[in-house]
Order: C-alpha cells, then structure tokens, then sequence
C-alpha cells in the first residue's frame, strides 16, 4: 500500500495522519508513504480538489495508491480495518 498524504504545518489531523503512517512503515511490510506539505508545494484546497475530484474544504487529504479516501478520521477507519491496529 502507498499512501499520499497533503497536509500543512499545524494542522493537529494532519499531524495524526503523519504520525500514524509513519507507525504503519516500521510496522507493515507492504507500506509506504508520502507527506505533502502543501505550503512548501505551493498547493491551495483549490489544487487538491482537482485531485480528489471534488471540493475540498478539509486538510490532511489523503490517497490510497491513488485513490482519495478522505481526511485523518478515514484513513484512520480503514486502517484499524485492514490492519487490526489502534489508532
């Protein structure tokens, strides 16, 4: 699994979603992942819905090999579901 997370300086969701993949790479195998900061990127909402597809009003938003899931409170979901691990 590769995780893209877009997030900014902060941002306490952002943080966690951080913090919480950086557990999962020294924890999971098949794991990696990416953290956007999105001030050093140059990256406004406005350039992150193009990505999701939608409007964006919320940080972190984060991508599953490639796919939007969501904010920290989703990726944390599918986490605890795929992985059986506390978050």
């Amino acid at each position: 699994m590769f995780v893209k997370i877009y997030g900014r300086v902060g941002c306490p969701y952002c943080v966690r979603a951080k913090a919480l993949a950086e557990k999962l790479k020294t924890s999971v195998a098949d794991f990696n992942y990416e953290y956007i900061d999105m001030h050093e990127k140059g990256l406004t909402k406005d350039d992150l819905s193009v990505l999701v597809g939608k409007t964006v009003q919320t940080v972190p938003q984060v991508f599953i090999d490639g796919e939007p899931i969501g904010g920290c409170t989703d990726f944390q979901a599918i986490i605890k579901k795929l992985y059986s691990i506390e978050v």
